[in-house]
Parts: structure tokens; sequence; C-alpha cells
């Protein structure tokens, strides 16, 4: 099988007037062929005369310019025309007569330019040569001639119906394309606003603290120490999204993963705390070897939900539950409303959406509530397989 594969790859590799020329070449053969001569196409009752020199020039015109049927129709079906025309009112009635209705049906399919004047044009011809060999000929029915000109019209529209197929698959992919680079940027977009406002905020409000540490220089130096490892664990997590865009962007740096596994989850919580916000974690189960994108929007959903911690409810307890169970992941995340608000930017409503977008997708249910007596809960229940 694998040696049929490449002489395929191989095939297709060829120019294209070198895979139609085989098609040419046969019919031309059979038509010199003792047993098919007088036997081909016939239109208008002409008697069978025996093949000449013109009968060779009638084969060869509608045969091998079948060769540039694709490459270009327009020349293919004017020389099969009138090679056509000859074999006709000569009366050779040719098995090369077979190579009209596929030139059409070739010019119907792959002409690009002048696809209305070609058929006005063609039928003009045919008309032409329709009243010649009513006029030679024993005076055959004009429904003769009006049958066999709606198989030619046949050919055409045949050719024209499959071009017009390949016009609405290629536009179909190109929707397709386009909207998997929609998705793709909307992603993008998620993760970046993901990784920006956790980092810029821890930093927002460290920086802010910092401002009121200024007697305690050992708070001070440990404050500041905290900006800096959230500065530099920013670069870090945008130097890995923006890898992403890179198209080697899995053939560097070692293989290292770039996508952050919920155990990471513990990571954010250790930054949150040095923001000054008391953090209870808690993870239940056994993490699996791998998540997939259920690990991902798991952490995503503790980044968001610790960022609006940190924004809306600062100071507050928070609470953060990792469940791992075999076929899910749960997620929650509250506080209990003793905090204040933060002097952070504002947020614009686009991370709770996209978390509930990013769960949606896996097949699972996302809720961001607020609480009765104060702060919010955000429960999150991921599959780790996604829908069915």
């Amino acid at each position: 099988m694998s040696g049929l594969r490449r002489l395929a790859q191989g095939w297709h590799r060829l120019d294209v007037t070198v895979r139609d020329l085989p098609l040419g070449v046969l019919l031309l053969v059979a038509s010199v062929l003792p047993g098919f001569h007088g036997n081909g196409t016939e239109v208008g009752g002409l008697p069978t005369r025996p093949a000449d020199a013109l009968a060779g020039a009638a084969a060869v015109l509608q045969c091998l310019p079948l060769a540039v049927r694709r490459r270009w129709p327009p020349v293919c079906l004017a020389l099969v025309s009138c090679g056509f025309a000859l074999d006709q009112l000569r009366g050779y009635h040719l098995f090369a007569g077979t190579a009209l209705p596929i030139a059409l049906l070739s010019a119907g399919s792959y002409l690009e330019r002048y696809r209305r004047a070609v058929p006005v044009v063609s039928s003009a011809a045919f008309a032409a040569v329709a009243v010649a060999l009513h006029r030679r000929g024993p005076g055959e029915p004009v429904a003769e001639f009006v049958t066999f000109y709606l198989a030619l019209a046949l050919a055409w529209g045949i050719g024209a119906w499959m071009r017009s197929a390949r016009a609405a698959e290629a536009e179909r992919r190109g929707r397709v394309a386009e909207d998997a680079r929609g998705a793709e940027r909307a992603r993008i977009a998620r993760e970046l606003h993901d990784v920006v406002t956790h980092h810029v905020t821890a930093m927002v409000v460290q920086v802010e603290a910092a401002r009121y540490l200024t007697a305690s220089p050992d708070r001070l130096d440990r404050t500041l120490t905290a900006v800096g490892d959230t500065g530099r664990q920013a670069i870090t997590d945008l130097r890995h999204l923006l890898d992403l865009l890179h198209p080697d962007h899995g053939t560097g740096h070692g293989g290292e993963d770039r996508t952050p596994p919920v155990g990471r989850v513990l990571t954010l919580v250790e930054h949150t705390r040095l923001a000054g916000q008391p953090v209870e974690f808690t993870e239940e189960g056994t993490p699996p070897a791998s998540a997939g994108s259920a690990g991902l929007v798991a952490y995503r959903v503790v980044q968001e939900a610790l960022t609006n911690a940190l924004k809306y409810d600062h100071g507050s307890r928070t609470s953060v539950l990792v469940r791992h169970g075999e076929k899910e992941i749960t997620v929650e995340v509250g506080t209990d409303g003793s905090g204040a608000r933060a002097a952070s930017p504002g947020g614009s409503g686009r991370g709770l959406e996209g978390l509930r977008e990013r769960v949606d997708v896996l097949g699972g249910d996302f809720s961001a509530d607020r609480r009765a007596g104060g702060g919010f809960l955000v429960r999150a229940r991921i599959p780790a397989k996604g829908p069915a």
C-alpha cells in the first residue's frame, strides 16, 4: 500500500498537462484502430468514408488538445470543435468525437473568463455545422440535431455544476479557517487577560501596601521582593503564552510544558497570600498525570477568582478548594466579604464570561454568585474529557 501511495503522490505532483495527456492519447489510439472505424459519433447521417490524411488531422485535433483541457480550456474547446466539425462534415465518424463532450465539460468546469460568451459562440458554431450537415446529408430530422445539442449542453452544465461545487467547498473551507483563526485569537485574548490581570492586580495591591510599610524595613523588603517575584512570574507566563504564537513554539526550551497544570494552583495561592490576601487552600484527590484542557481551565478558574478577590474583597478570608475526581475536576473559590475594594484597575467582566465559555465548551457547569452575608463564591465542575 505504501508503494501505491507514493506512486499516487508522485502522479499528483506532475504538471496537470502531463496528467491530462494520457486521456487524449488513449482516444487517439482508439480512433485509428480498424474495429472502431465508422463506429464513432455520427451527426447528420452522412455516409462513412475511408480514412485519409484529413481523418488523421481530425483525430489529432479532437484528441491531443485534451492535454490542456484544464490549463487552457478555451483553446482545448476551440481545437476539439474544429476537429469535430471536420470529422462530421467529411463523414469519418471517428471515435475521437467522444472528445467534444469531454472538452465541453472541462470548459464548463475550469473556464474562468468569458463564461457567458463561450456558450453563445459554441451554440452559433454548432448551428452552422448542423445547417451544413443537413444540406449535405440525406435530410435527417431537425430533432436529431436538437437532441445532440442538448446532450452537449448537458455536458457543459455538469461542468458548470462541478465548478460551483468546488467554489462552494473552497468558500466553506475559508469560513472554517477564518472561524478557527477567530477562535484562536479569542483563546489567546482570554489567556492574556487571565495572565496580565492576575499578576498586575497582585503587583498593584502589593505596591499600595508598601506605601504604609516605610517604618518597617523588613516587611517593606518582603513586600517589594514579592512584587519583583510577581513581575518575573508575569514575564515568564507571558513568554510562554507568546511562544504559542510562534510556528516552532513546541520545539524549543527543552520541551517545557506551556500549559499551566492544575497542580500549580498552590503557586497562585502563595502569590495571592504575598499580596495580603489570607487564603486557605484545600486539595482533595490525586491530580491525574495529564488533565488536558480540564486542568488548564481549572487553573484559570482559580486564577480569575483570586484576582477578583484581590480587587473587590481585599483582605477577606478566602478559601480555595480543588477536588480531583475520576471524570471531573471541581473548583470552589469564595470570600467571606470582610475585606475592602483594593486600589486596582476595575474589571470589564470579560474574565468570568470567558471562564463560563471555557467550562461550557468542555460540557461542565460554572457559576459566580454573591453570598448573602457578603463576599462571593465561584463554582466550576469541569469534565476531564469534555463533552461526549
